[in-house]
């Protein structure tokens, strides 16, 4: 099994222009969170806190979670922490009265559109295009970033 250094280094091998790397900033979290806010709709019959009915979205942020601590158990409370603001924000766009899946397919397709201009500035294809894990990669990569900011190994 590869090291979470190992996948950090080779996504970073085509993320090194700066422009690149802004927009990966401002499209990958929005990204995941669309992701999230898609699986958020998908409502099981049974209630998880309060009237919080449990959705798809945390299933699977619960086995996203499973993922990245098999990588790093570090990253892999950064990246909880970042799933449970995500689930949060979907929350609250729905008792805005905003329709969360419209919300979420508008903001994925901006967000894409961004990933792709910003690769054709790097002169690089995006990772996932080799492997489909750089998906999950993508988040971690930035995650690594904030950790070494504030002095957190990983």
């Amino acid at each position: 099994m590869r090291s979470i250094n190992d996948w950090l280094n080779e996504y970073g091998e085509s993320h090194k222009n700066p422009t690149n790397k802004m927009v990966h900033w401002i499209c990958v979290p929005a990204i995941f969170w669309t992701i999230v806010g898609l699986f958020y709709g998908i409502k099981f019959p049974v209630q998880v806190i309060g009237n919080i009915p449990l959705n798809l979205a945390i299933v699977l942020l619960a086995l996203t979670t499973i993922y990245y601590f098999s990588l790093s158990k570090s990253l892999s409370l950064g990246m909880l922490i970042f799933s449970l603001i995500c689930l949060f924000i979907c929350q609250k766009v729905e008792e805005s009265g905003f329709t969360l899946w419209k919300v979420s397919i508008i903001v994925f397709v901006l967000a894409w559109i961004g990933q792709f201009w910003g690769h054709k500035v790097e002169g690089k294809k995006p990772s996932f295009l080799k492997d489909i894990q750089f998906l999950m990669i993508g988040p971690a990569w930035l995650m690594s970033f904030i950790y070494k900011k504030i002095g957190i190994a990983y």
